[in-house]
């Protein structure tokens, strides 16, 4: 059952464009249109389809969208003035958590194997026989592998950068790192001109289904229950339709709710194959939001029920300190240079009273704070009586991101990750 309660005004304007891009994590927006919670709520929304995120990027920059899916730092690289479209946004609300995964060629999977078997089989995949290989290969002179994400601002280069990194993988200097958008993925990967990437699904499920990959690991097993999509606009709009905004929220996190229940799960899927939406079959669309996720043709299912996360956890809420762990990624692969008044910038960004207004308004319970710790539970925790639970937030190395300090999280690691664990370039 499901809340029927109306925002608080009626929205400045009902008719919106959002935009998406073609990932099953869209799912949020697909839902609350197919399922009327748009309408619900005053809302006559149009979904545009976009090729890549610079597009949603420069189409909501410039007025063309009114709001839009986006990869969670994308809103603070604009916002910090580090992207290309230098300018204000508001992100309240969070579309969900994990959602991503490392696939790569079979060619460099077999390579892998062969250099480090007992690597290769221990879960999760660290990047140690890739390490191994890559010195193995330079001492041939052989050309580095070519690894791809969807856009330099986003969770995918972070979490492939944290994977490589904790395995003694410089991204800088020992491989290549490439921007493709995410439906294209699969295409150059089968084309030989990557040789692996990191993406959301479908794309990792399309490669295996077609043999043209294998998937090393999920994105949760790097970080479980990392922050991944947000519902973002400029600042300027969000002033400007203070109630269309709350509605927007309010109807997102109803099709967040409704997704998270697993008898929906089937019919999210087959909503999102349809080709106005993905266009995929809709058996490798059900393989992540099922959990039911195979790594590799021919090979039995791995059951991650975690694999997609839309709004248990606290999902939904734009925790201050997922936003400041993604500015110590930007500081650490030197991205930005940290101004002064970063964690007020940061606030401006994410807006948790902006979702604690829509929630309530649903009856909805929220975190009793805005900060967090990461890395410390292996298992769902509850920080206290009145808060949701919240979700397992391990790192793959191990690592505690204390919410108090994130500079001396950031100082915490290496600043050459090569030399830290092994330099492959020797």
């Amino acid at each position: 059952m499901y809340a029927q309660r109306q925002p608080l005004r009626e929205p400045e304007k009902a008719a919106l464009t959002l935009g998406y891009i073609p990932l099953t994590d869209c799912a949020p927006l697909v839902v609350a249109l197919e399922q009327g919670f748009f309408a619900q709520y005053g809302l006559d929304v149009v979904l545009s389809r976009e090729p890549s995120w610079a597009n949603i990027r420069d189409k909501v920059g410039i007025g063309l969208l009114d709001g839009a899916q986006m990869l969670a730092p994308m809103p603070l690289a604009s916002s910090l003035g580090a992207d290309a479209l230098a300018q204000p946004m508001v992100v309240g609300l969070s579309l969900g958590l994990n959602g991503n995964a490392i696939t790569v060629s079979q060619a460099l999977y077999r390579r892998l194997v062969e250099q480090d078997p007992h690597a290769m089989a221990n879960e999760p995949i660290t990047a140690r026989a890739l390490r191994k290989l890559l010195a193995a290969d330079r001492a041939e002179g052989r050309e580095p592998p070519t690894f791809a994400m969807v856009y330099p601002y986003s969770s995918h280069n972070y979490l492939l950068r944290y994977w490589l990194a904790a395995g003694g993988v410089d991204p800088d200097r020992d491989v290549r790192l490439i921007v493709v958008p995410p439906p294209r993925m699969v295409e150059q990967l089968e084309a030989g001109r990557i040789d692996g990437y990191c993406v959301g699904e479908p794309w990792n499920s399309a490669a295996v289904a077609s043999g043209v990959g294998r998937v090393l690991l999920a994105s949760c097993d790097i970080w479980n229950n990392h922050p991944e999509k947000v519902f973002s606009v400029t600042q300027s709009w969000a002033e400007q339709h203070p109630a269309t905004h709350q509605a927007l929220i309010m109807a997102l996190i109803e099709a967040c709710r409704w997704l998270d229940d697993p008898i929906n799960r089937l019919k999210a899927a087959s909503l999102l194959a349809q080709p106005d939406y993905l266009d995929t079959p809709e058996s490798v669309v059900l393989a992540g939001l099922t959990g039911r996720f195979r790594q590799a043709a021919g090979e039995g299912e791995r059951y991650l029920p975690d694999f997609h996360v839309f709004h248990r956890y606290a999902a939904n809420f734009p925790w201050l300190s997922h936003a400041e762990w993604i500015v110590t990624q930007m500081l650490r692969w030197h991205q930005i240079e940290a101004p002064a008044d970063w964690p007020r910038r940061v606030r401006a960004v994410y807006r948790p009273d902006l979702y604690r207004a829509a929630a309530d308004a649903l009856g909805l319970p929220c975190p009793a704070f805005e900060r967090k710790s990461e890395g410390a539970h292996d298992e769902p925790w509850q920080p206290d009586d009145a808060s949701p639970t919240l979700g397992p937030d391990r790192f793959i190395d191990d690592r505690i991101y204390d919410e108090r300090d994130p500079l001396l999280y950031l100082h915490s690691f290496s600043p050459d990750p090569g030399a830290a664990n092994g330099d492959v370039r020797s």
